[in-house]
C-alpha cells in the first residue's frame, strides 16, 4: 500500500483536502444554523439539498467531462465549490443555503468523479485493490480530521467558513500539476432498476435505507448535537465516532464476508446497528451512551454499504456487475435525498431523539427484510460462490464503484483460472493412475 501512496500522492493529498472542505462545511451548517435559529426541518431541506445535487450530478457531469475534458471541469467547479463555501455566511437564510448545498453537492460530486478517474487511470490490476482501500482511509481520515478543525474555531464567525474554501483551492495544486494526461473517460450505462431488483432485492431495500442513514450520519448529526445541548467540542468528537468506527470495522466485516453467508451477516449487522441506536433512543441525555450508539451505528452501517454491494454481485453475471453498481449508487442517492427531510420531521414530532428512532427504524428494517427474503430464496450452491469483499465508502462515486466492480471480476477471474489449473492437474491425475 506504501508503494500506491508513493505513486499517487499527490491524488490522494488532494482527495485528502476536499474531504476536509467537505466535512467542514457538512457539520458547520448545522451548528450555524441551528445559532441563527433556523428551524429542524428547515436545516433538513439544507441538508437533504446537498444529496438532490450530488445524485443529478452523477449523471450529468460525465457528459461534461467528455464534452470539455477533466481539467477545465476540475477547475470550474472547485472554482465555484470555494464561492460557494465562503458565501455562506453572507446570506443567512435557508432558502440561499439550500440554493448554495444543491450547487456545491453538485460541484463535489463532479470534482470526484474527475479526480477518481485519475486515480482509476493511475491504478494497475496489481494495485487496483490496494488504492480502493487507500482512497476510502483517505475519506474518513479528512472527514475525521474536519471535525477537529471545527472544534478549533468560532462557529458564529467567518473564518470556519474561509478555511474550507482555502483547501479546496489548495487541493487542486497537487493534483492538477501531477496527474497525467487525460485519461480516457468512459462509464457504463447503470442497469434497469426492475432488473436490478429482481436479482437482489434485499441489496436494493438494504442500498434505500442506507441512503437515509447515511444522510443522517453526515448532515443532520451536528443538528441532533446542538439540539440537546452538546458542546462544539462534543459534536465534533459525536461526528468523528461515527467515521472511525466505519473505518475499524470496515476490514473485519469484509474479512467475515468472505467466509460465511452474507445475507447472514447483513441480517446480524443490521440488527446490531439498530439496536445500538436504539440505545440512545431509549436512554437519552448521556453522552457517554451517544458516542456508543454513533460507534455501533457508523461500524455496522458503513461497511454494510459495500456488504450489500457485494452480495448483489453474488446473483450477478460479471458482465452485468459494472451496470449494477451506477444504479445501487442511484438508489442509494434517492435515500439520502428522502433522509434528512424525514429524520428532520421525526425531531420535530417526537423531539430530539427521533434522530436515534430514525436510524435505529432504517437499520432493523435492513435486518428484517433480510429474514423475510431468506424465506424466499434459500443461498443454494450456486449462491454460495460468492465475489470477494472490497471496500468502498458511501461517500465515493460510480467511477469508485465501478473500480470496484473491477476489483471483484479480476478477483472472480483469478479464481476461476485457479479452478481450472486443480481440474486440469486432477484430470490428468487420474489419466496417468
Amino acid at each position: 500500500m506504501f508503494q500506491v501512496f508513493t505513486g499517487s500522492w499527490a491524488l490522494f493529498l488532494g482527495l485528502f483536502l476536499l474531504m476536509v472542505g467537505n466535512g467542514l462545511q457538512g457539520t458547520l451548517l448545522g451548528l450555524r444554523g441551528d445559532q441563527e435559529g433556523f428551524s429542524t426541518f428547515a436545516l433538513s431541506i439544507v441538508m437533504s439539498a446537498y444529496f438532490v445535487g450530488f445524485l443529478f450530478s452523477s449523471f450529468y457531469t460525465p457528459k461534461l467531462i467528455q464534452r470539455v475534458g477533466h481539467v477545465r471541469v476540475f477547475a470550474a467547479l472547485g472554482s465555484t465549490i470555494s464561492a460557494v463555501l465562503i458565501s455562506y455566511p453572507l446570506l443567512v437564510e435557508p432558502w440561499a443555503w439550500t440554493l448554495g448545498r444543491v450547487i456545491i453537492g453538485f460541484c463535489f460530486c463532479g470534482v470526484y468523479i474527475t479526480a477518481e478517474s485519475w486515480l482509476n487511470d493511475a491504478a494497475t490490476n496489481e494495485t487496483r485493490g490496494k488504492s480502493l482501500s487507500l482512497y476510502m482511509i483517505v475519506q474518513m481520515a479528512g472527514i475525521v480530521f474536519a471535525q477537529y478543525v471545527v472544534s478549533q474555531g468560532d462557529v458564529s464567525g467567518y473564518v470556519l467558513f474561509i478555511i474550507p474554501s482555502v483547501l479546496v483551492s489548495l487541493a487542486f495544486a497537487p493534483v492538477l500539476l501531477s496527474v497525467r494526461p487525460m485519461p480516457a473517460f468512459e462509464t457504463t450505462k447503470p442497469m434497469k432498476i426492475r432488473a436490478l431488483i429482481a436479482a437482489s432485492p434485499l441489496a436494493c431495500f438494504g442500498m434505500f435505507m442506507l441512503g437515509g442513514v447515511f444522510a443522517a450520519q453526515f448532515g443532520m448529526s451536528a443538528v441532533y448535537g446542538s439540539r440537546v445541548g452538546l458542546s462544539v467540542g462534543e459534536i465534533s468528537f459525536f461526528v468523528s465516532t461515527i467515521y472511525v468506527a466505519a473505518l475499524v470495522l470496515q476490514y473485519p466485516i469484509g474479512w467475515l464476508s468472505d467466509r460465511m453467508d452474507r445475507r447472514v451477516l447483513i441480517i446480524w449487522i443490521s440488527l446490531v446497528g439498530g439496536a445500538g441506536s436504539l440505545v440512545a433512543f431509549l436512554i437519552p441525555g448521556n453522552f457517554a451512551i451517544i458516542l456508543f450508539s454513533a460507534a455501533v451505528v457508523g461500524g455496522m452501517s458503513n461497511p454494510l454499504y459495500a456488504l450489500l454491494i457485494a452480495y448483489a454481485n453474488d446473483y450477478l453475471e460479471k458482465e452485468d456487475m459494472a451496470a449494477a453498481s451506477g444504479g445501487l449508487l442511484f438508489i442509494n442517492g434517492v435515500g439520502a435525498i428522502m433522509g434528512p427531510l424525514t429524520v428532520g420531521w421525526m425531531m420535530d414530532v417526537i423531539g430530539n431523539n427521533g434522530f436515534w428512532l430514525f436510524t435505529a427504524l432504517l437499520m432493523l428494517s435492513v435486518g428484517a427484510y433480510g429474514l423475510y427474503r431468506s424465506t424466499q430464496r434459500s443461498r443454494s450452491d450456486m449462491d454460495n460462490e460468492t465475489v470477494p469483499y472490497a471496500p468502498v465508502s458511501a461517500s465515493s462515486t460510480t467511477i469508485v464503484a465501478e473500480v470496484a466492480q473491477e476489483v471483484y471480476i479480476e478477483a472472480e477471474e483469478e479464481v476461476a483460472a485457479d479452478q481450472g489449473e486443480d481440474d486440469a492437474f486432477v484430470n490428468a491425475r487420474s489419466g496417468i493412475e
